[in-house]
């Protein structure tokens, strides 16, 4: 059967899509432009016609993958009628490594390699920077509405997330024994912290 052509657009979001699985499989460091393209059934020079050095198929690869959870934490935080409280913990508790927010290895990985790769580590920032920009955006909105006690929203979405990212990489990279209802209480209790919420105001969102 002849191979279906694709438009440059479609070829790109094939690429990238590949890209993503074979770093999860194979790691950043790991990965080669080869990989993807016998993933692909392509040549090599094919994915490098798009993506012309594999530091940029990675760093492009890692926005594609964050396109997703990034506009399913929207759709979480900016839902019309549900007060701030509510958006908030279902979003955090979405995010939390226990939740189905998915990628926390690949992310891992991202970081890591974001040490040493400049074009990854702009866009790692980036990313980070627009999560911190919507957790920010409702809290203020709370306390707009009174349901938050916090002069620094800002620096709260920062600790809620540095402290969900520090959850990942320790439930990702080590097998402990911490329980899912455990980390549950946690995030709830960081939230309580920040935002000076009453316990008993963080009812299950349904």
């Amino acid at each position: 059967m002849a191979r279906v052509r694709l438009s440059v657009e479609e070829r790109r979001a094939e690429i990238l899509r590949v890209a993503v699985e074979q770093i999860e499989a194979r790691g950043v460091s790991n990965v080669r432009i080869a990989d993807v393209a016998s993933a692909l059934g392509v040549s090599s020079s094919l994915v490098l016609y798009h993506f012309s050095t594999k530091e940029l198929l990675v760093a492009e690869a890692f926005a594609h993958a964050a396109q997703g959870d990034l506009a399913h934490l929207r759709k979480l935080l900016h839902r019309p009628r549900v007060d701030a409280t509510r958006r908030l913990r279902s979003a955090v508790r979405w995010y939390a490594p226990t939740g189905q927010a998915k990628g926390w290895r690949l992310w891992i990985e991202g970081w890591a390699a974001a040490l040493r790769e400049p074009a990854l580590r702009k866009v790692t920032h980036d990313l980070d920077q627009q999560w911190k920009a919507e957790i920010t955006k409702v809290v203020e909105e709370g306390v707009a509405a009174g349901e938050f006690v916090c002069d620094r929203p800002a620096d709260a979405a920062w600790r809620i997330t540095a402290f969900l990212d520090g959850l990942a990489v320790q439930t990702t990279s080590y097998r402990g024994p911490l329980s899912r209802t455990t980390m549950l209480e946690w995030v709830d209790e960081a939230l309580v912290r920040e935002l000076g919420i009453a316990p008993g105001d963080l009812t299950p969102d349904r």
